[in-house]
């Protein structure tokens, strides 16, 4: 979401933008997976719009029918969903953009940036939206020296991982407006995908609590998805589930950010942005990117 909002408001001042994923479709943790013949969103879930920034993109969504209201039963305020999934948001935005996925880079050296296929490209600015942890792996392979006021900002930074289930099942569940948050559990949160209307097929999504995640992180993954699905039989009985498939979210939420929506490292044109900048979540996301678009002239 940071890196194709900034690419947009970039290229709509003329910049020749390039923006380089190195996911193998675009969306990031705004995802959407395919099991079988069903769909399941297993990275964010919705968001809200509070910045009249983003409620002019999310005006522009609902009105090419890409996003559309979703009321929780345990939400008074109004959330956002995609119509088919979170990942028609990004999609959204990358129409007419530059996008290269499967694109990963490992150095930058100089005003270049070198990827894992080989290829180089050029930047007069680069803005970076991954995780900072990924941000300080990157840097040290790159001989990048941040100075102790980049330092500062880098180590303000905290993220907290989540472990996410997508199961396939025969019949919908009777979760009350197809989501529902958990207090104090293994999982804290269930959604149906089908009652949400982006899966022909009865389909749900859970997400693990952060203390949860941490302890089992690292464990196998399999026997973690078992385990997760056992703890809510309640609400989807082990006879229902067709398939399932797990998925790890190291970075999912950013729990400590850095107060601006980005930052400029003090000897190098580049910006740091994304979710642990700002706000945080779907609406930071954008505004991080927004907001550097806007600065750089």
């Amino acid at each position: 979401m940071t890196g194709l909002s900034a690419a947009r408001v970039l290229t709509k001042k003329g910049h020749d933008i390039i923006v380089l994923d190195k996911g193998r479709g675009i969306g990031g943790r705004m995802s959407t997976r395919t099991l079988e013949q069903a769909k399941a969103d297993h990275g964010a879930q919705y968001f809200s719009a509070k910045s009249p920034e983003f409620k002019i993109f999310v005006k522009e969504l609902v009105s090419n029918n890409v996003a559309k209201e979703w009321h929780l039963a345990q939400r008074e305020n109004i959330r956002y969903i995609g119509t088919k999934g979170m990942n028609s948001i990004p999609k959204k935005l990358a129409e007419s953009l530059n996008v290269k996925v499967n694109e990963k880079v490992v150095t930058i050296i100089g005003n270049t940036v070198k990827t894992e296929s080989g290829i180089t490209y050029y930047f007069d600015n680069l803005i970076i939206t991954i995780p900072v942890p990924q941000v300080i792996e990157l840097f040290a392979n790159s001989r990048i020296a941040p100075t102790q006021n980049d330092q500062v900002v880098l180590s303000s930074i905290k993220y907290e991982p989540c472990i996410a289930v997508m199961a396939v099942l025969k019949q919908p569940t009777t979760i009350p407006n197809g989501g529902i948050i958990l207090e104090n559990q293994p999982v804290a949160w269930i959604a149906d995908n089908f009652q949400k209307g982006i899966s022909p097929l009865p389909s749900v999504t859970l997400h693990t609590s952060a203390d949860y995640s941490q302890n089992r992180l690292e464990n196998d993954l399999q026997l973690v998805s078992k385990e997760m699905l056992a703890s809510v039989s309640q609400y989807i009985p082990n006879e229902t589930i067709i398939s399932s498939q797990v998925h790890r979210w190291r970075y999912s939420l950013a729990s400590k950010r850095y107060v601006a929506p980005f930052y400029r490292l003090e000897n190098h044109p580049i910006y740091l942005a994304g979710d642990g900048f700002g706000l945080g979540n779907v609406e930071g996301a954008f505004l991080s990117g927004y907001k550097v678009g806007t600065i750089i002239s």
